[in-house]
């Protein structure tokens, strides 16, 4: 559930309307320069302003129960930049309980953190904002003969810049279209069409009518690899694991940044970006992974709910060699980072959305 301060009803009212409507200001954003960049390595990425809406708590999140008996020991972190502010924050808070774990997470922080930290033996765990760059988990591989145990311990932001912002689809303003399931955006995207059997090429396809119907689908994505592209091609392109390959006559870019503004000018476009990327001139669609829905929105609420679909998360990563357990000082830090007091430490920052209860509870048994 939504809380929020009776002063600030109506400011929120209107912002959720925005949300829905996509009406979202236009971009005012770009690519970092060679001194933010420095500046990110050395000391994280400087916090956003927060969303008027903040989400509560789950309230069936479990309290830290920490583990009998005294532990001890060092570990050593690795974080993306847009971590480094919530790892101290972690640890400060898991420092209450277990003073004798003595846990740094030190810079140089990077976005490009991943699975090759793990590789070179220097850190127990490495936090990531982000899915783990396939070549990074064919390295890990590689070096083990098994793969990198990816725990998601908090859910991305709604919509800030570089913070792991929701992704969406979306179509030019004048497009009736209010929805597409995962089987119909895969038969759009996709070569392997692992959702669905025949391709869909114009709108009628998608069940638009009069003039939209004969007219052919203007795809605008991201070239591989990157971060938004991957993300949906696990999410998306890739299911039952086996990994979905895009069109390649697709209107690709390098970047996320121009395709809202190109679909904006093209009424017979298509485009998907992070939430902080999205211009006027589109509108937002509801999506659904099976056909018969629930379709759910990219508003705040659903994202913080996790009811979204394309909702995303930021991971903890671990090297776990199959059937033996973690370090216990390290289960015992993310287990804490799962608990109530761990989401809390997430809610406080306000810039990442909390777990809810039944995706720590998933989380939990990956540690088993």
């Amino acid at each position: 559930m939504i809380t929020l301060p009776t002063s600030c009803r109506l400011a929120a009212l209107a912002l959720a309307v925005a949300s829905l409507r996509a009406q979202v200001a236009p971009l005012k954003i770009a690519p970092p320069t060679a001194a933010d960049t420095a500046s990110f390595q050395k000391h994280g990425r400087p916090l956003p302003v927060p969303e008027i809406l903040q989400p509560r708590l789950d309230r069936e999140l479990p309290a830290f129960q920490p583990a009998p008996g005294p532990l001890t020991g060092h570990l050593a972190g690795a974080a993306s930049d847009v971590l480094a502010d919530l790892a101290q924050r972690w640890i400060a808070a898991f420092r209450r309980y277990h003073p004798d774990i003595v846990v740094t997470v030190p810079p140089p922080y990077s976005g490009k953190v991943g699975a090759k930290e793990l590789v070179s033996g220097k850190v127990d765990f490495a936090l990531v904002s982000r899915e783990l760059v396939p070549s990074d988990v064919a390295g890990f591989t590689a070096a083990f003969g098994y793969g990198p145990l990816s725990v998601p311990i908090m859910g991305g932001s709604y919509r800030h810049f570089g913070f792991l912002d929701a992704v969406a689809f979306f179509v030019h303003k004048d497009n009736p279209l209010a929805r597409l399931n995962f089987a119909q955006l895969d038969a759009l995207l996709s070569t392997t069409r692992y959702r669905s059997s025949a391709p869909v090429r114009t709108w009628g396809q998608l069940g638009l009518t009069g003039e939209w119907a004969d007219k052919p689908i203007d795809v605008w994505a991201v070239r591989p690899w990157n971060g938004f592209e991957e993300f949906v091609r696990e999410r998306v392109l890739s299911p039952d694991s086996r990994r979905g390959e895009w069109r390649t006559d697709l209107n690709f870019v390098e970047t996320v940044f121009p395709i809202a503004p190109h679909v904006a000018a093209d009424r017979y476009a298509i485009g998907y970006a992070g939430l902080a990327y999205i211009n006027d001139g589109v509108k937002l669609l509801a999506v659904a992974p099976g056909p018969d829905g629930p379709f759910y929105p990219p508003s705040y609420e659903e994202v913080a709910r996790a009811r979204y679909a394309l909702s995303r998360l930021v991971y903890c990563n671990v090297n776990r060699r199959p059937g033996q357990p973690l370090n216990p000082a390290l289960a015992e830090f993310i287990r804490f980072i799962l608990s109530r007091e761990g989401q809390q430490v997430v809610l406080d920052q306000a810039a990442f959305l909390p777990l809810r209860s039944e995706q720590a509870a998933h989380s939990r048994q990956l540690l088993q």
